[in-house]
């Protein structure tokens, strides 16, 4: 299955979370290098390698990463692997919800980062208000991007990313929620929320609150 199409957005908050003093970032799902352009016109002088599953995308981003290469992360030769370190900032945008088993990788990174290292990841929220109304409406059909991205495995609400980061041993030192502009049905859709939260036994302005956010974006730390 042919990955999300590529673009040449910057994540603005993920690249505002790069620590200034990153001297090898490291990022997952580099599409056409983007981020790497960004940070690198800034700090020209630090390492950042770049790695898609996508051919023909790591072969774009390699104009702007000091390496690229194209690999399933999950199924990196040994060598391969241990290459990405030593390395003090990880990146994942919108990239660990397309792995099989993201707590196994995130584990493997914590055990191997610099011990004042950091990483990076931009999440979609399933518990978005749009998901749960797709559900509702029996109209939860895939797309090209976005939520319903048909390359997505995995799914994670902000319960059960915080639960993954802490089983992996890391913790959180900063977070952020990126939103959409309100649509015509977000209100009605989040009032009958808020009854299922009621009706469930949930305190339903957290069930309300947790159905705003399109995106979490986190700087975990070694726990």
């Amino acid at each position: 299955m042919k990955q999300t199409p590529a673009h040449h957005v910057v994540n603005q908050e993920l690249l505002a979370l790069i620590p200034d003093g990153a001297q090898r970032v490291v990022e997952i799902g580099c599409m056409l290098g983007a981020m790497a352009q960004a940070w690198r016109g800034a700090h020209p002088r630090a390492e950042y390698v770049g790695v898609d599953i996508d051919p023909d995308y790591a072969r774009a981003a390699a104009e702007h990463c000091t390496q690229a290469f194209a690999g399933d992360v999950e199924r990196l030769e040994p060598a391969v692997f241990d290459s990405l370190f030593p390395s003090d900032c990880w990146i994942f945008g919108d990239c660990l919800e397309h792995l099989r088993d993201p707590w196994t990788l995130l584990r493997r990174i914590r055990e191997r980062i610099d011990p004042q290292g950091c990483l990076l990841t931009c999440i979609p929220n399933a518990q978005h208000w749009s998901v749960q109304w797709r559900l509702a409406s029996g109209q939860f059909r895939y797309e090209d991007n976005g939520l319903m991205d048909r390359t997505h495995i995995r799914w994670f609400t902000r319960i059960t990313m915080l639960e993954m980061f802490a089983a992996a041993g890391w913790k959180v030192e900063q977070g952020l929620t990126r939103n959409l502009p309100a649509s015509p049905l977000q209100e009605g859709v989040l009032a009958g929320i808020r009854s299922m939260a009621q009706a469930s036994g949930f305190d339903p302005e957290t069930a309300v609150r947790d159905a705003l956010p399109f995106q979490y974006v986190f700087k975990l730390v070694p726990a």
